[in-house]
């Protein structure tokens, strides 16, 4: 079995050195530990703040040692990086106990030469009442305090501004709800709630069979087992209501995997009318295909479709939802490891994105509609894309959209940002092919 604090350390080995996703990469580090619970909570809850806090944190370790951070090793950075986290953002750990328990990781390490030099950092802090100074310069200081880079910094407040930019990397810091949405087709909601087990859930005010839950393991409860729910924020709800298809509509959705929001619409269709649910790989059409069974939805076909390609053997459809890939700067709380991509592996989306969006034309009848959505906030992938194709394609027209829920609705184009609904970072377009 384990030590909590020695798995954290070996997945942010793994997770900085090869750049998998956190959730994947912890999810199988837990799965093989043979770790209590209680220990395994230890180990999220270190290895996901070391992540979403870690330009914070090398800072701050920067300040307490001689030589450049980028020369220290790996694992004894990812030591120090779990120590100081502990000593500045868990109160429930005392300040001992983080400094022993990090000089003893650093012997089973083999780092045991390394471990003089932990000691002296973390004493150090402590000893300045972990204090630390903070630059000047707003983008510097902004970065520091969010963790996040000052490019990224610098692009939110250009596009957004620094309220906006304020608001979606504070709380990408804080720990994400846990969305649900019902699946009424199969039961009432009363009959699902007392399938969560001792999983509370909260109704919201926002959205119809839409429900916050107060943690736990949603998938282990019956209510998951039973196809009574799916896991979905509610931007994505938003997203489906957006578009708001009908038992009449015949729908294409172009970018569908792992199938949230299919699951969605199918379910506002009464589980009647069509859908068409598209993705590149066999394998995440698997997951769609999967999904659509555990939830009894069967008015789901799913494909394996290039979203850029014309296929002339799709037919015209009445609704369109062009959910496309992107950088994921709206989802930060889920993904923190985002953060630090580099920029240059942005640089081609807008381009694959427009493609996508042009080549659904091809498949929308007179009088349809489309959804372009992402789930990031950068207006090089929104609403520069959706204006283009705008001013490209005279057959179509932005159409106004959820004016009843208020800002940020009410044009055909919308930056849902936290502070609104408690959501995911998103945007949402809407547009109608008239002629």
């Amino acid at each position: 079995m384990k030590d909590p604090r020695f798995l954290a350390v070996q997945l942010l080995d793994k997770t900085f050195r090869s750049g998998s996703y956190s959730n994947i990469q912890l999810g199988s580090g837990l799965e093989k530990s043979e770790m209590s619970d209680r220990d395994k909570r230890l180990c999220s809850v270190i290895y996901y703040g070391v992540i979403e806090r870690k330009i914070t944190l090398d800072y701050i370790i920067s300040q307490l040692v001689k030589r450049p951070i980028e020369k220290l090793d790996l694992t004894v950075l990812n030591i120090l990086r779990c120590g100081v986290y502990q000593l500045l953002f868990m109160d429930n750990i005392p300040d001992n106990a983080a400094v022993n328990e990090s000089v003893t990781l650093a012997k089973k390490f083999k780092k045991a030469s390394a471990s003089g030099m932990v000691n002296a950092v973390l004493r150090n802090l402590i000893r300045r009442d972990k204090q630390y100074a903070i630059p000047m310069d707003i983008l510097i200081s902004s970065s520091i305090e969010y963790s996040a880079p000052v490019w990224m910094i610098d692009s939110f407040i250009a596009d957004y501004g620094m309220e906006n930019m304020t608001d979606l990397l504070s709380d990408a810091l804080k720990k994400p709800p846990v969305t649900v949405r019902f699946n009424t087709l199969k039961a009432t909601e009363d009959e699902i709630i007392s399938q969560l087990g001792n999983i509370k859930a909260e109704k919201s005010l926002l959205l119809e069979n839409c429900y916050e839950l107060d943690g736990g393991d949603v998938t282990a409860t019956d209510a998951f087992k039973n196809g009574l729910l799916h896991v979905q924020d509610k931007a994505s709800q938003l997203c489906c209501r957006a578009l708001n298809p009908t038992a009449d509509d015949k729908v294409l959705d172009l970018c569908s995997a792992p199938g949230g929001k299919t699951f969605t619409m199918a379910e506002m269709m009464n589980g009647k009318g069509e859908i068409y649910a598209c993705d590149l790989h066999e394998k995440r059409v698997k997951l769609i295909a999967d999904g659509a069974k555990r939830l009894g939805l069967e008015n789901i076909k799913t494909m394996a479709a290039d979203a850029s390609v014309y296929n002339e053997k799709l037919p015209k459809f009445s609704k369109i939802l062009c959910d496309v890939p992107c950088s994921g700067l709206g989802v930060i709380r889920r993904k923190p490891e985002i953060k630090y991509k580099n920029p240059s592996d942005f640089e081609g989306l807008p381009t694959i994105q427009y493609k996508i969006a042009e080549n659904a034309l091809n498949y929308l009848e007179v009088g349809g509609e489309m959804v372009y959505s992402t789930c990031t906030l950068r207006k090089e992938e929104n609403e520069r894309v959706i204006e283009k194709l705008i001013e490209n394609h005279p057959e179509i027209e932005g159409v106004s959209f959820l004016e009843d829920f208020g800002e940020p609705f009410g044009s055909f184009y919308a930056s849902i940002f936290p502070k609104y609904f408690g959501s995911d970072g998103f945007f949402i377009s809407k547009i109608r092919k008239v002629r």
